[in-house]
């Protein structure tokens, strides 16, 4: 058993704090605004986000950062733009010798930066986790089997991670390559959002699969250019998790894209959906990294067009009319 805090009651933070808690961990469940807090503990359950999944008794609920103190590993479960707030909030609580993970999965907007990267410059003393790969919060908290990876470049901590949060629900395989599982899980989200714009279009399976193929193809492209391992993209954080996030309708960034594919302006369907797309946070800053490192993605760019208002079949007229060219690109898979 270990002490666990989780640092973020949205839906995946409150599914990891079920599934650690049946498990017997000991665990605090940390979110920003007591208001939520006190909304879980009166019911039972987050009624917005995973109703119908308890959050049990034995789960400590708290707004006060400093119940982290005791924590061996800490994990941040929050959005993109709310992980240098948490990041540096949390600091001043943590023990030297703890493991800080994060699950949250995007780039931050402005300085164009990996969450991993983020953290490490608010927690500069402790070793940090990367947690990706095809996870969905709702089947997660339900005990659907689920396998992940693990990634840093401290390896000990990547594998003591892997061994106290694998479970009979969850596998955990370990990765030493943290530029790639974070590259490919925020890049992910773009592609997620044109696939629901795909299937808010009618357009078909063959549409769609073509875009999931073609969009790994990009997310390699940069991935590689920034650094990461070709194969990262072909396993559970690359193509695993694009799959997942492409196909289900649990994920925000396909319901987002299918309600612009129906005519939603882009600013009104990501408020209906009610929570952050990461896809259209992450697009621009994708495609700021792309022009400065000479990378083609133009799946992301015509999705950056379509968020300033341009018709989505304008943008796949646009797609289907770029000048042929062969399929196999030198090292995006399958080496130099």
């Amino acid at each position: 058993m270990s002490r666990i805090s989780i640092l973020g009651t949205g839906g995946f933070g409150i599914a990891l704090s079920v599934m650690c808690h049946r498990y017997g961990h000991e665990v605090t469940l940390w979110g920003k605004f007591p208001e939520e807090i006190a909304e879980i503990r009166r019911y039972g359950e987050h009624k917005r986000l995973l109703p119908g999944v308890p959050v049990d008794t034995g789960i400590r609920l708290t707004d006060d950062i400093r119940a982290i103190s005791e924590a061996e590993l800490v994990i941040l479960a929050v959005p993109s733009f709310a992980v240098r707030e948490t990041a540096r909030t949390a600091a001043p609580f943590l023990r030297p010798e703890t493991v800080v993970a994060n699950v949250g999965k995007g780039l931050e907007k402005g300085s164009k930066k990996r969450l991993s990267q983020v953290i490490s410059e608010e927690i500069r003393e402790n070793p940090i986790v990367v947690l990706s790969g095809p996870s969905h919060a709702e089947e997660i908290a339900r005990g659907v089997p689920t396998t992940i990876v693990s990634a840093s470049r401290d390896r000990k901590s990547a594998e003591w991670v892997q061994e106290i949060l694998t479970n009979p629900t969850l596998r955990i395989y370990v990765s030493d390559d943290v530029t790639g599982v974070e590259l490919a899980g925020a890049l992910k989200n773009i592609i997620a959002v044109c696939a629901g714009i795909c299937d808010g279009l009618q357009l078909g399976d063959n549409t769609k699969a073509a875009l999931i193929t073609r969009g790994l193809a990009e997310i390699a492209r940069l991935g590689r250019a920034l650094g990461a391992e070709s194969a990262t993209f072909s396993g559970l954080a690359g193509v695993g998790d694009l799959i997942v996030t492409c196909t289900s309708m649990h994920s925000r960034n396909h319901r987002a894209g299918i309600l612009i594919g129906q005519g939603v302006p882009p600013e009104e369907a990501v408020k209906r959906i009610g929570m952050t797309v990461e896809g259209c946070i992450a697009a621009r800053t994708a495609l700021e990294l792309a022009k400065e490192n000479g990378v083609s993605m133009p799946i992301t760019e015509q999705l950056c067009l379509v968020l300033d208002g341009r018709s989505p079949r304008e943008a796949l007229r646009d797609l289907m009319g770029r000048p042929s060219r062969h399929e196999n690109e030198r090292g995006w898979l399958g080496g130099e």
